[in-house]
């Protein structure tokens, strides 16, 4: 008899410990006519359906190894919703009250998911003249300041993904090494989408010192890669959860980034929704943009290469957003 497949053979005494060892598929469809192979790692498989679930993870339990964190403390994070949502689920389990700050500019999905596990979310108004689903570097700034307030007034301890060393940790630990055994190894090329940079940091040091070969790509939208050097044309562009036209982002290694790739908002767009229709794979924006960035990759400079690419989030999380037609019933 066939044995069936079991992501996690063992009873697993929380949702903390399910974080993590996500399934690793070759996006063959998407490639078709192409020479190369694109492997997409499934991280909005994660209970809180993203890849910040495993960086939270992270940064609560160095917090606690350090004595950082009480029982019944507050810990507060600016998010755009998906490290908020990892850490209502963590401070659920864990038994801390967690209060997330975030721009009015996200999908309220984000927020409606983080408050049903238990957060209290706090929404900061977008600047004057910012759109709804496009968040600029601008209005990550108004939040910020809130935060900041919030922590100081509470005695809060802040889960800080842009600075705490255990968001790129988590990925250097763990999703790194999970994507070469999976692969056995033979991959060529890695590229991601850039939001606070752990997942690229972390992944592209796992990769650069199992083979210094492997080539990593930072992803950026098009009229945002100030990582890149360019000026901020087009901070309000509509690839969520990136992309915030921050030049400084402390966990990025320069010398581990072999070359930097500009998205489309249209091209992100279109290709999360061959995700979807193609290959099954219901993921959000910036799954999309880094799809779009490994196929083009493929049609250019790296024909025949094997790209890996992180599927980072559920499009579940943008049912209010344009990313997905309007449906007709």
């Amino acid at each position: 008899m066939k044995q069936p497949y079991l992501r996690e053979n063992r009873l697993l005494p929380s949702a903390v410990e399910a974080i993590g060892s996500t399934p690793l598929v070759e996006l063959t469809r998407l490639t078709a006519g192409l020479e190369g192979r694109i492997l997409a790692k499934l991280e909005y498989l994660n209970p809180g359906f993203s890849k910040k679930d495993r960086i939270v993870r992270q940064i609560i339990e160095d917090a606690e190894s350090q004595g950082l964190l009480q029982p019944g403390a507050t810990v507060v994070e600016l998010t755009s919703g998906n490290t908020g949502t990892g850490l209502a689920i963590v401070c659920a389990v864990k038994g801390y009250h967690f209060v997330a700050v975030m721009s009015r500019g996200n999908s309220m999905e984000r927020a409606r998911m983080m408050a049903a596990l238990g957060a209290e979310v706090i929404l900061v108004d977008q600047l004057p003249g910012s759109v709804p689903g496009q968040v600029s570097g601008g209005d990550l700034a108004l939040v910020e300041t809130v935060t900041k307030r919030i922590v100081e007034e509470r005695n809060a301890f802040r889960a800080d993904q842009f600075d705490l060393e255990g968001n790129p940790r988590a990925h250097y630990l763990y999703t790194g090494p999970e994507i070469l055994q999976q692969s056995g190894g033979a991959i060529d090329l890695f590229c991601d989408y850039v939001g606070s940079g752990g997942s690229f940091a972390g992944c592209a040091a796992a990769f650069k010192a199992f083979n210094p070969a492997i080539q990593c790509y930072l992803v950026e939208p098009v009229g945002a890669a100030v990582v890149a050097g360019q000026p901020a044309t087009h901070p309000n562009h509509r690839i969520q959860g990136g992309g915030y036209s921050m030049p400084a982002l402390k966990f990025i290694n320069r010398d581990h980034v072999d070359g930097y790739l500009q998205v489309t908002d249209e091209a992100a767009i279109q290709t999360a929704r061959r995700l979807a229709k193609e290959e099954g794979i219901f993921a959000g924006f910036s799954s999309g943009a880094n799809t779009a960035a490994a196929i083009h990759l493929l049609q250019t400079d790296f024909p025949g290469a094997t790209i890996v690419v992180l599927m980072c989030d559920s499009g579940l999380k943008y049912l209010s957003t344009d990313l997905w037609e309007p449906f007709q019933g």
